[in-house]
């Protein structure tokens, strides 16, 4: 009775990289497992090789390809294998090639570079293993994504503000199995990365991990972190194992605290540029993703892109709102309150008056033949004199009264919690000052001013009229004065 063939006698193969040099250290590694293994050099002598015979197994070695060049044609391969799987070595810094040639057909992967004894360990297994070139997620997997992508949407959909949403999306990710650490990276308006969120064991933390709390792209182990990699070159990057990276600094960090798989996934931007950050995850077990896993993942950094946009738009409207409320109730050439809101603020200063039975004074004062100092001097001379005016007032008056600019040359002040007496003083103060100030051009101005003390059921128009009417008795009196308003 004969004894079945070794594998390696009845295993053909295909290995397909434009390099000569890793074609040949392939070959050293793995050549024993297959009684054939072709080299090829470019994908037409691969397709070439494919049209002769399908190989029991298919190897990618992405290395040096361009995505956005040779998407197409290594699709294609994969496609062409009719079901039967394909294994991807792809370079860990860009592993944004297996969801995209998953699309084509089944295909496992590993990550690289890989020592020569786990390429030939690896290759071995997918031979004896063909399932293993196409994970796939199970029914409590397909759960655990459907949860993932629920609750990254419950994030987006709740966040109040960028803090908020990024504080939620780690505690999603970190929800999912195997996932150890999940942090946010996010783009600052100097262009530079700073942990935005982050959740995990207490004792790991990425600044001490990257011996840098800000201003990442600075950090010793920039080039080799995976967050910090997605977010620089806008690619997924996975180190699987963390040795992959080279740095023996950070794969000893993240081995200290059982990490044994990292993952950066980048946050994309709106449009052409930089990205806006990345999603960093750190996992305790080493697995291999499907590509419904890598899509999700993809759909939740997509996610936080859109979530982080539509809370910096809520902010940049706020802060629109305020700007417009500023601008249509301050006067522009003086930077007090305009009229409208000088009105606004009289009435609501009166009903605070009335409900907690506190007095309130009303001053009004106008500057004296302002129209001789533009007649004589000129409009700017004017509009000089009218912010030093203004400056003069605020200056001597308290936090909680309030200048209003109420007409050309003409202001007011409504004073809480003042009487007609402790009016006349603050009157008399205002006028000593804007008498005193020097104003560039014409020396010295000088101002009429009324009180009021706000009558039991005096409305604000009577108020205001008793109050003009007091100002226009200081000018008849020879102006520079101060008079009290009659009741």
């Amino acid at each position: 009775m004969s004894q079945p063939p070794e594998p390696s006698a009845r295993r053909t193969g295909i290995y397909l990289s434009p390099l000569a040099q890793r074609r040949a250290e392939f070959s050293g590694a793995c050549g024993a497992a297959f009684a054939s293994l072709h080299l090829a050099d470019s994908v037409d002598a691969a397709a070439s090789l494919l049209a002769q015979g399908q190989p029991d197994l298919l190897v990618l070695d992405l290395e040096r390809f361009e995505p956005s060049i040779d998407l197409a044609a290594l699709g294609a391969l994969v496609g062409a294998r009719a079901g039967a799987p394909t294994l991807l070595l792809c370079p860990f810094g860009g592993a944004g090639w297996l969801p995209a040639l998953m699309a084509f057909g089944p295909a496992g992967y590993a990550m690289t570079p890989l020592p020569p004894e786990e390429l030939g360990a690896t290759v071995a297994r997918r031979l004896a293993d063909p399932a293993r070139c196409a994970p796939a997620s199970d029914a409590d997997g397909l759960r655990g994504l459907l949860a993932l992508r629920a609750g990254a949407q419950a994030a987006l959909a709740g966040a109040e503000d960028s803090a908020r949403l990024v504080e939620d999306l780690c505690q999603v990710l970190c929800a999912w199995p195997g996932v150890l650490h999940a942090a946010v990276l996010r783009r600052q308006p100097d262009g530079d990365l700073q942990v935005e969120a982050q959740q995990g064991p207490r004792g790991l933390l990425l600044g001490a991990l990257l011996q840098r709390t800000d201003r990442l792209l600075q950090a010793p182990l920039r080039h080799a972190f995976p967050g910090l990699l997605a977010a620089a070159s806008g690619a997924t990057v996975l180190l699987d194992p963390p040795e992959q990276a080279g740095e023996p600094a950070l794969a000893a960090g993240l081995r200290a605290h059982g990490v044994e798989m990292a993952l950066g996934l980048p946050v994309p931007a709106d449009g052409p540029g930089p990205a806006r950050g990345a999603l960093s995850l750190l996992f305790d077990v080493r697995r291999e993703f499907s590509r419904d896993e890598l899509d999700t993942l993809r759909d939740v950094a997509a996610l936080a892109a859109l979530g982080l946009r539509m809370t910096e738009t809520a902010q940049e409207n706020e802060a629109l709102l305020a700007r417009l409320t500023v601008i249509s109730s301050t006067d522009a050439l003086t930077g007090v309150a305009n009229r409208r809101h000088g009105e606004e603020l009289l009435e609501k200063e009166i009903r605070r008056a009335r409900r907690y039975r506190v007095p309130l004074a009303l001053l009004s004062f106008d500057i004296d033949r302002f129209k001789v100092v533009n007649d004589t001097y000129g409009y700017p001379v004017g509009d000089v004199a009218l912010r030093i005016v203004a400056d003069c007032a605020r200056g001597v008056l308290r936090a909680s009264d309030i200048l209003v600019r109420s007409g050309g040359e003409e202001f007011q002040i409504v004073a809480p919690h003042t009487s007609a007496i402790d009016g006349l003083r603050m009157a008399e103060k205002v006028r000593q000052a804007i008498a005193l100030a020097e104003i560039p051009g014409c020396d010295h101005v000088t101002v009429s001013i009324g009180v009021a003390q706000l009558g039991e059921q005096e409305s604000a128009d009577s108020l205001t009229q008793r109050v003009d009417a007091a100002v226009a008795r200081a000018k008849r009196a020879g102006r520079n004065c101060v008079e009290l308003a009659m009741q």
